[in-house]
């Protein structure tokens, strides 16, 4: 299958800027000791799989998913084979007494990447799910940045999102909280991220769902109106390579709007992808027709499709990577923007969130309303931009 074909492309994005700062990155990486946390997942096994290849000194992996963590040694043995350096994987989370344990027995590492996180936008239909994604995306990268700078690592790099720009839901809002204690961080530990758009068929996205649904011969469901940019999961790899070893401290890397990278709806993507599979799309006027005539429609090689206005809580009616607050830096790579962070934050309004989440926490009881004043605490704007419908994806076929 044409993968860029599928996500309206005919050439990948970053080619030109790996190809010419090729020398440099492997410089860095063949006397490097690497520790990659969430190093399992799509981003994160793309980014093991771009440092592995160019023979790291040391290359440790974190990752809570043990299989996932298996697929990604046989890949990269399948593959790669076997660099000069030592390649080892612990399937462990980076918020435990194990993983403490780990750093101070294996390290210390020059570089650290975390690649770990709860990215959908689904998390905030419930306050215990809320909860977790605030511990993972906000306090276990705090944890870990301290763990780091502790060992004296040279940079720690993490991941943040396209929206985390101007956010709309609350997983964005839990990314550009993130990126502000960061900041507070990079007064004693050289940081910097990356946000970028969605990955294609990454675990538990809408197209990998296609992949599910098609191997399961059930109807394809997708909205026809959220227009979103996509880059593959190889290129999420390089972005995150350039940012964690070439980025400057508060530096976050974002793809620069080009010829090359097109908005597409998911639609238009299920369309294309029934059609390289040789099934032509039937559009179903509900989930229940979808259903009913699945066994019918694939038989004469037509497969149900349910299409609609999307109409969820957390969906932004457009996708961007910075804000007009933000200072960019678009001449140092030429397909790559660079966010240059001022050292700015609210030390005050910092301190209350870990306050009142962990007020919260230790009380055992909270509602998504309680979380939610702690976000408009910290991030005023949220209480303009927060799309609350009372529908969810999880509702959703």
């Amino acid at each position: 299958m044409d993968l860029l074909s599928l996500i309206g492309r005919d050439s990948e994005l970053f080619s030109s800027d790996i190809v010419s700062h090729e020398d440099a990155l492997k410089i860095i990486i063949q006397k490097s000791r690497f520790l990659i946390i969430g190093g399992a997942g799509t981003i994160g096994q793309s980014v093991t799989r771009e440092i592995f290849k160019r023979d790291p000194k040391i290359l440790h992996v974190v990752d809570i998913s043990e299989n996932n963590m298996v697929e990604l040694v046989r890949d990269l043995r399948s593959t790669e084979g076997y660099g000069s350096g030592e390649f080892k994987t612990f399937a462990i989370d980076c918020g435990s007494l194990e993983f403490e344990a780990l750093v101070n027995d294996q390290g210390p590492y020059d570089f650290v990447f975390n690649l770990s996180a709860l990215k959908h936008v689904r998390s905030e239909k419930d306050p215990f799910t809320l909860m977790r994604m605030i511990i993972v995306n906000i306090f276990n990268t705090v944890k870990t940045l301290r763990m780091s700078k502790e060992m004296g690592a040279k940079k720690y790099f993490c991941v943040s999102t396209d929206k985390a720009a101007n956010p709309v839901n609350m997983m964005g809002a839990s990314k550009r909280i993130m990126e502000m204690f960061l900041m507070r961080e990079s007064l004693t530990q050289d940081i910097s991220m990356a946000r970028f758009a969605n990955v294609a068929f990454s675990d538990g996205s809408l197209l990998h769902g296609f992949n599910q649904r098609f191997l399961k011969r059930q109807p394809f469901s997708a909205p026809n109106d959220v227009r979103r940019y996509f880059v593959t999961q190889q290129e999420s790899g390089e972005l995150c390579l350039l940012s964690g070893l070439l980025g400057e401290n508060r530096d976050i890397f974002f793809p620069k709007l080009s010829e090359k990278l097109h908005l597409i709806t998911f639609s238009e993507i299920a369309k294309s992808y029934l059609k390289e599979r040789g099934y032509k799309p039937y559009e179903c006027q509900s989930e229940k027709e979808a259903r009913d005539r699945a066994e019918e429609l694939i038989a004469k090689k037509f497969w149900p499709c349910y299409f609609f206005t999307s109409d969820t809580t957390g969906e932004k009616d457009f996708e961007e990577f910075f804000t007009d607050k933000e200072d960019l830096d678009m001449n140092r790579f030429e397909t790559v923007g660079v966010i240059k962070n001022q050292l700015i934050f609210d030390e005050a309004k910092l301190d209350e969130f870990i306050i009142g989440i962990d007020f919260l926490r230790e009380k055992g009881t909270w509602t998504k309303e309680d979380i939610i004043r702690l976000y408009f605490g910290i991030l005023p704007e949220f209480s303009h931009t927060h799309k609350e419908t009372g529908k969810y994806l999880d509702q959703r076929m």
